[in-house]
């Protein structure tokens, strides 16, 4: 089994409109030896706000929710989903050579990252990585 340090989210520009807040969501488990291995790859959102009304705060709490786990629906309760959730992304590191344990990705740390033409479309300057 090999240790999961924490997990990275990494946000960049999708493909609309410049005045169209559009965003991909890759996350990644990075392990102790420094490899990262990819969990999620197909995730983002679109808003009509604009880059001018978001903040980076604002892109790194809707990153967070982007990757789940996802709320109940159907009868499921929070817990279920959440535990579906875990095991799924372990299951997604195990089919791609890393066996990973559910509640270690569940406890690790969680970095949502910014890329640079996300920082760049905010204006910021360049990204601290800043954690959970």
């Amino acid at each position: 089994m090999v240790a999961v340090t924490r997990l990275v989210t990494f946000v960049d520009v999708g493909e609309q409109a410049l005045d169209t807040v559009c965003v991909s969501v890759l996350q990644e488990a990075e392990l102790a030896d420094g490899s990262r291995v990819v969990l999620l790859d197909d995730r983002g959102w679109t808003s009509s706000g604009g880059w001018a009304r978001t903040s980076a705060e604002d892109i790194r709490a809707t990153a967070r929710v982007v990757v789940g786990p996802d709320e109940p629906f159907g009868g499921r309760s929070q817990a279920n989903m959440e535990a579906d959730h875990w095991v799924s992304l372990q299951l997604v590191a195990e089919r791609r050579g890393f066996l990973v344990d559910a509640a270690e990705l569940r406890q690790a740390p969680h970095d949502v990252e910014l890329g640079p033409r996300v920082l760049a479309r905010l204006g910021d300057a360049p990204d601290s990585g800043a954690g959970d």
